[in-house]
């Protein structure tokens, strides 16, 4: 999963077909341009540039070329069809046009993405010839792929051992200093994250690593994330329905997606240190699995009751975020598959932020829009900090009021930031419901790409001594 090949991607333009994209107000420009029979063919065929839709042109030989209508979009997916729609037997280059290169090579890598480990060879898709310096899109596809391959791969396949061993691997290819944690010193360290493995057969694990770019100082901003790894959810003693565990292999989506940033950011070489944290997990039910009304002691030293065995991620989390505060670190990122509630509020398609801080948070909304890579802010309403009061703990993980089940969850989390800590809380659903152009069905980088460039505008030029 590590190493992506982006086949769809060629560096030669040799024998390559164009394809022109057109907007609906350079349509009447661009007929001009062509051929009589294929300007023609593009009038009777009714072609009006509209999002997405594609002619082929004909030619003396056979298919000389494409255009694809763009309509007003200008996403990278208005590009992820066409590894499907156009001919494999050729490989296409993009005309210039009214667009953005690198957003529409990303657009065509992403399309062309498909899970094939368990299924015979699939039929071929066209490949795109991808000039010299593009590597931002190759790198951002790259990762992309990788996080869709984790949140994809079934959880008898991915468990806590394999998913924490994938983390430690990523982080030495990239000469980062990794530590994995098991057994009684995990019991010790994080003691939540061993409450939430203790019902699986598959013991817990947490993974920290340590990174620090090439043009970095010891005194560089620390960026610091942390993952929710379940990398399955039963829903514990508090058990989920049988239609609600179908997708829970991708309760590890907000670890992968941890990952796939970490990727970008140690690929990019930013001038900065990096912590990484992954709490790597099953929630099972068994004899020695947590019990709702149990009493558990957290990292920080607060008690925490269960309320529900089924709002695991938040305990994942919780020591994972304590130990993070403790570095002072310039941001600190976590995300995580965290509620129902998010998905309830906003949809699949549009993450929820909790921030502490209205910079960050302004920061990132806007980075979101711009690489259209989208997240909408909820808030922190500390009018409902008191739900989640324990008449036998310092507090409960889940509300006493079936409401507001996300923001209860941020505050629940934002009980172990310290208040001078710069963070920022993603709950994500890190999966495509269905096939789009660019998004196919299955699981999704959700925020890597908006959360890399508010990092990379914070943080792209070295600090001066």
């Amino acid at each position: 999963m590590l190493e992506q090949k982006l086949d769809c991607l060629v560096t030669s333009e040799e024998a390559t077909r164009p394809v022109w994209p057109v907007r609906p107000d350079g349509l009447d420009a661009f007929l001009e341009t062509r051929p009589p029979a294929q300007a023609g063919f593009l009038r009777d065929s009714g072609f009006k540039a509209k999002s997405g839709e594609l002619r082929l042109l004909p030619g003396d030989d056979g298919v000389a070329g494409a255009a694809l209508g763009l309509g007003t979009e200008t996403t990278p997916f208005v590009f992820g069809g066409l590894p499907a729609q156009l001919p494999p037997t050729a490989t296409w280059r993009l005309e210039a046009g009214d667009y953005d290169l690198d957003s529409a090579i990303l657009g065509f890598a992403l399309g062309a993405y498909r899970y094939t480990r368990f299924r015979d060879e699939p039929p071929p898709l066209a490949r795109l010839q991808c000039p010299s310096g593009h590597e931002r899109s190759r790198s951002q596809a790259s990762a992309i792929y990788m996080v869709r391959d984790l949140i994809n791969t079934p959880a008898n396949l991915l468990g806590p051992a394999e998913l924490a061993q994938f983390a430690v691997t990523l982080a030495q290819r990239y000469g980062a200093t990794a530590e994995l944690i098991a057994d009684g010193a995990l019991q010790q360290a994080y003691p939540t994250v061993a409450a939430v493995g203790a019902g699986s057969s598959r013991p817990p694990r947490v993974v920290t690593f340590h990174w620090q770019g090439s043009a970095a100082h010891a005194e560089a901003p620390l960026i610091s994330l942390c993952g929710k790894g379940v990398c399955f959810d039963t829903g514990g003693y508090d058990l989920k329905p049988s239609s609600a565990m179908l997708r829970m292999k991708k309760d590890m989506g907000g670890a992968a997606t941890i990952l796939g940033l970490a990727r970008l950011i140690m690929e990019a070489d930013l001038p900065v240190r990096l912590a990484v944290r992954v709490g790597c997990v099953e929630n099972s039910v068994s004899g020695h699995a947590m019990r709702p009304s149990d009493v558990i002691m957290t990292r920080s030293g607060l008690s925490v009751e269960i309320g529900n065995t089924d709002a695991e991620g938040r305990l994942v989390l919780c020591d994972l975020l304590a130990e993070a505060c403790d570095e002072s670190p310039a941001v600190l990122i976590d995300c995580a598959t965290l509620t129902g509630a998010a998905r309830v509020a906003l949809g699949p398609d549009l993450p929820a932020l909790f921030c502490n801080d209205d910079s960050w948070a302004s920061t990132v909304l806007r980075s979101g829009s711009a690489v259209h890579d989208p997240m909408w802010r909820l808030p922190l309403w500390a009018g409902y900090d008191d739900w989640l009061k324990s008449p036998v703990a310092d507090l409960n993980n889940v509300a006493s009021k079936p409401m507001a089940g996300a923001v209860v969850a941020g505050l629940y989390l934002q009980r172990f930031i310290r208040p001078t800590t710069p963070w920022l809380h993603i709950d994500l659903y890190a999966w495509n419901d269905s096939t789009r152009p660019g998004r196919p069905e299955g699981g999704e980088a959700m925020t890597i790409r908006a959360l890399f460039a508010a990092l990379n505008e914070r943080f792209a030029v070295p600090s001066k001594d």
